[in-house]
């Protein structure tokens, strides 16, 4: 029943509604579900189950009820806090479209300038289309740009913008739904109605399923590009702790620095 509910609202509303309704529930949701079997890392709180998601196919417990973090989220948390400086070092870091979950714990932060960007998004702190960033060159040492570049038609633009506003020697994450065991990047532009999109690409807004040649996109568009399979440095039971993916790619992506 919960996953024919959540299905129904999520095909329902449009997404800006959706991401206001949710910061009103989250906190009444936590409490229901608050118990000892799965633990969310980005807040530490632990519950009884985390929550069915999903646009097509409803997945079960992969919502986080207190930040409502996915699978995706809570990966790339226990990456940037376990292996980076995100933390730690002084960055300026622009997150496009920024994840809920993040956003109020990476503003909090006191050594990072943090700084969100969206077309759409209601939450954003500057109102930008990724083909057309209104930043200066080499600005960000570090970018996230997740889940974004799969509704984009013209992604080599987007990815061109994100490296051009990406300082010499900054890092950043760029998720996108992937079928890993497929080689190749499916599109068909000509498909535009929301019903075929769904059945073509997973979800209504969706342009593509990328494959695995979109590590080479990136490469294209100037990135040195590491394809970082964190769920094998974690422990089984840490993955089941935390319920990651077993098959979860971070893209993590480096502007190569300047050579005088």
């Amino acid at each position: 029943m919960n996953k024919k509910i959540f299905k129904y609202f999520l095909n329902l509303f449009p997404r800006p509604i959706l991401i206001k309704f949710s910061y009103a529930i989250a906190p009444i949701i936590s409490i229901y579900y608050k118990g000892n079997k799965y633990t969310d890392p980005i807040d530490g709180k632990s519950y009884r189950k985390f929550l069915p998601y999903g646009y097509g196919n409803v997945r079960n417990n992969v919502l986080a009820p207190g930040t409502l973090s996915l699978e995706r989220h809570r990966l790339m948390w226990l990456y940037l806090q376990r292996d980076t400086n995100f933390f730690t070092s002084k960055l300026k870091v622009l997150s496009i479209a920024p994840e809920q979950c993040f956003l109020k714990r990476f503003k909090s932060l006191t050594n990072i300038d943090y700084i969100t960007a969206d077309l759409y998004s209601p939450i954003v702190d500057v109102k930008a289309d990724i083909l057309n960033l209104p930043f200066k060159d080499n600005e960000f040492d570090v970018i996230f740009c997740n889940h974004v570049l799969e509704h984009i038609e013209d992604d080599a633009k987007a990815i061109s913008e994100l490296y051009r506003t990406m300082k010499p020697g900054g890092w950043g994450i760029f998720q996108v739904p992937m079928r890993s065991n497929e080689k190749y990047t499916y599109e068909d532009f000509t498909i535009t109605k929301k019903e075929d999109r769904k059945l073509h690409f997973g979800q209504y807004d969706h342009v593509r399923w990328y494959g695995l040649d979109y590590f080479k996109r990136l490469e294209k568009g100037g990135f040195q590009v590491e394809q970082v399979k964190y769920y094998q440095i974690l422990s089984l039971e840490e993955i089941d702790k935390y319920a990651l993916s077993r098959n979860e790619i971070l893209p993590v992506v480096r502007k190569p620095k300047l050579v005088l």
